[in-house]
């Protein structure tokens, strides 16, 4: 079960494209969604923001060179992981999700289900039974 609680982040000038990342984890049943268009927005909320995002979803065309994404993105407490599509127009090697990367970068025009699935694997793991002792058994069972 989708931890609810997480904040996401979607930045892309695009808003068809927000549009389409943030129904993409609607379908994940992630809704804690704050879509930017500018760079401008996205540093403010960054910037201001009482607690950090858990993600961070960047069009890497949105920073257009005005900023160096990957240091940004790295040394930011305010982010706790990040990934960038649209990263070959950036000139960023592609960098692959695993547990012990903060920041994904991807080529992909445009990030889609099975992207976001396995990012989410590793930023919000499935909980186990085992980790739930608190849990009566016919609870567990009605769970699955």
């Amino acid at each position: 079960m989708p931890n609810k609680a997480l904040r996401i982040l979607i930045a892309d000038e695009q808003h068809f494209h927000r549009m389409k990342v943030e129904r993409l984890f609607n379908q994940l049943d992630y809704y804690r969604v704050a879509p930017v268009q500018n760079l401008e927005e996205l540093l403010t909320l960054v910037e201001y923001g009482c607690e950090p995002f858990d993600l961070v979803v960047i069009n890497a065309a949105l920073a257009s060179g005005a900023l160096d994404l990957l240091g940004f993105l790295r040394d930011n407490p305010q982010m706790r992981y990040a990934l960038i599509y649209n990263g070959e127009r950036a000139q960023l090697p592609p960098i692959p999700a695993c547990t012990q990367q903060k920041i994904q970068v991807s080529h992909v025009a445009l990030p889609d289900l099975s992207t976001l699935t396995r990012l989410m694997s590793i930023i919000d793991p499935p909980v186990q039974e085992d980790d739930q002792p608190w849990f009566t058994p016919s609870y567990k069972q009605k769970l699955g």
